[in-house]
């Protein structure tokens, strides 16, 4: 089942001479459950891609339809939600909140949805993530591989359609890189969880089920690599 399409999507900075196509029509799907891998150099345009993907940013042309709806057809409001219940984003630097602990931390979200927290889930969640006796521990108090495992808790809390990780392991030593690699495809595998990665850690990318190569805006490679 097809949990996102992309259809030529565009994405232009700047005017005239200082103009950029950061992407530049741009088309693939993505099925429920599938595990991707986005590569590239820098300034290929795949974060552009992903925070349009994530409703972070809006594109210039072209339509993104997550389980079957036209992301940029909403308004503002409804964007907001869209980005709250739809998308869960994981960021290399984690953009946690200083001064909430772990499970304030991961329950954000839903608090933000004015939702109750689902309590089986977020135990759930905690135990999966090795994070277990520190629930009111600040950011200031875990280890960088700690904090990201509060950022991938975040994401998932709300069992969204699709996880987006922009460089998730980016900060990370390689045990630590691993240990945050496995946890996404339990996600994957356990929640049948939609995961699509940027990464240019090739070990991260070739554990995806598929990689899509990106270059100057354009995908240059799109391979299946396991099923």
């Amino acid at each position: 089942m097809e949990i996102l399409k992309v259809e030529n999507l565009t994405k232009i900075y700047g005017k005239g001479e200082n103009q950029v196509n950061a992407l530049d029509n741009v088309s693939f799907s993505v099925e429920k459950g599938e595990f991707v891998a986005i590569i590239g150099p820098s300034g290929s345009g795949k974060s552009t891609l992903l925070h349009i993907l994530g409703g972070v940013d809006k594109p210039t042309s072209g339509k993104v339809w997550m389980d079957g709806n036209d992301v940029y057809a909403q308004n503002d409001e409804q964007l907001a939600i869209f980005r709250r219940r739809q998308v869960g984003l994981i960021y290399q630097f984690y953009n946690l909140i200083p001064v909430l602990n772990v499970t304030e931390n991961i329950t954000l979200p839903v608090l933000m949805d004015g939702r109750q927290v689902n309590e089986a889930r977020l135990n759930e969640l905690l135990d999966i993530l090795k994070l277990k006796g520190r629930e009111s521990h600040l950011p200031n108090e875990l280890s960088g591989g700690q904090q990201q495992r509060v950022s991938i808790g975040r994401a998932l809390m709300n069992a969204p359609a699709v996880v987006l990780a922009d460089e998730p392991t980016g900060n990370l030593d390689s045990k630590n890189s691993q240990e945050i690699v496995d946890l996404l495809k339990v996600s994957n595998q356990k929640y049948n969880q939609t995961l699509i990665v940027i990464t240019h850690d090739e070990n991260v990318a070739l554990q995806a089920d598929r990689i899509i190569a990106i270059e100057d805006g354009k995908i240059k490679r799109d391979e299946v690599i396991r099923k």
